[in-house]
């Protein structure tokens, strides 16, 4: 079971490169560059990035490459800081070569980055930092998003919260833009649905991200009597507040509780048993909710190659592979433009179905899955999902932000 840990063969920098059979072999490869959290308590949400990656790799350069030429990929670590990972973008494409670039765990890393994405000239595909502001103000023709953002996870929640009967509600998220932008969207769809809920604005907590100590918070909330409560807490944070959550009898109060990531593989492996029954998660996606030949060939494949089920940040980093493979085709080209240029409104078959990336801002049209926390799956060794609700991205994901300017 992990526990966020790094492997000891995950180093700051990975690369990683499968020749196909035939003429794919005595072609230059096309260059992925990826950087996701490697080191410290989220690192195992960058070793599923690899892993996903990895595996889309395999397959394609087994079936010829792209253009006739094999795919190579080299991770870095964002280390959870922008500036560090600014450096390592600008190190892939300048000192490495890297064709197009993947990743981001950090909705704050994401903010700093994107700003820079052009600078590079290279289609930079997020694959799991959730901030609307990369497909919103701060959008350009080069980043691009295939995964869930805090607007179409919040839409979902808000869904769910509205069915509830909860009238009180309150949070509990890290203190940067995924914590706090998690709850304004939250409220926002909440009240547009339900004008009678009260937001407890002045009994919200926001513990810094890798805070170890979660009793001031959870005690805090407790006293506040709330009826419901959302929870952005995710990786290792997610996992020592559950721990110290279940201590304090936090999820035996009657309280409605959403945690908005709380069906990551990651946590669920991590946690076990200790992830209660009967509370409501959610994920970018989740293995178990698609039923379509993409997400039957992923899943065995990847289960096969390595005896666990995948998490959303493996199924994201499997599908931006896929997305560049058909980017590249389309546009028979690496040149760095020509390629951003190829995945504006392109259309691809992934686990979740046909992805779509949405030409005015660049985000794809996908929806977050919800479900209730059920009994273990003795198969996986993780909480199963029960009452799951798959979102359709179309309908729920609102118009893009007039600030974005592509």
């Amino acid at each position: 079971m992990r526990r966020f840990k790094l492997h000891a063969s995950l180093a700051a920098a990975l690369t990683f490169a499968l020749a196909a059979a035939g003429p794919a072999q005595a072609q230059d490869p096309i260059r992925i560059g990826a950087i996701y959290l490697m080191s410290g308590s989220a690192a195992t949400y960058g070793e599923f990035a690899q892993q996903g990656a990895k595996l889309a790799i395999d397959e394609i350069n087994a079936a010829g490459g792209v253009l006739g030429r094999p795919l190579a990929a080299q991770f870095e670590d964002g280390q959870g800081k922008a500036a560090v990972a600014i450096q390592a973008a600008r190190k892939l494409v300048f000192q490495d070569k890297a064709d197009v670039l993947m990743g981001l765990d950090s909705s704050g890393v994401a903010q700093g980055l994107t700003p820079v994405v052009p600078e590079l000239a290279k289609p930079f595909m997020i694959t799991h930092a959730a901030t609307p502001d990369v497909t919103g103000k701060l959008c350009n023709k080069y980043t691009y998003r295939l995964s869930v953002n805090v607007n179409q996870n919040m839409a979902g929640a808000a869904a769910i919260a509205a069915e509830s009967g909860a009238k009180k509600w309150t949070t509990i998220g890290p203190d940067y833009a995924f914590g706090h932008q998690s709850w304004e969207f939250f409220s926002k769809y909440l009240k547009e649905q339900k004008p009678d809920v009260q937001l407890m604005e002045d009994k919200l907590a926001f513990p810094r991200f890798g805070a170890e100590d979660y009793v001031p918070f959870i005690n805090s909330v407790m006293e506040s009597k709330p009826d419901g409560v959302l929870i952005s807490l995710w990786g290792g944070d997610l996992v020592n507040f559950v721990r110290q959550a279940n201590d304090r009898g936090f999820f035996k109060q009657g309280y409605k509780v959403l945690i908005s990531v709380g069906a990551a593989t990651e946590v669920l492996e991590a946690l076990g048993e200790q992830m209660p029954e009967n509370v409501w998660l959610g994920t970018r996606y989740w293995y178990a909710s698609w039923d379509n030949p993409v997400n039957t060939k992923f899943v065995a494949a990847y289960k096969a190659a390595y005896k666990q089920p995948p998490s959303y940040n493996a199924e994201g980093a499997y599908v931006a592979v896929y997305a560049f493979k058909a980017a590249i085709e389309k546009a028979g080209s690496v040149d760095g433009a020509k390629v951003a240029a190829a995945l504006s409104g392109l259309s691809i078959p992934a686990p979740t179905g046909e992805l779509v990336f949405r030409k005015a801002d660049n985000q794809a049209l996908v929806g977050p899955t919800w479900g209730v926390s059920g009994p273990m799956n003795t198969e996986d060794k993780i909480r199963s999902l029960t009452q799951i609700r798959n979102f359709d991205g179309a309908k729920i994901t609102p118009a893009a932000d007039p600030a974005c300017k592509l």
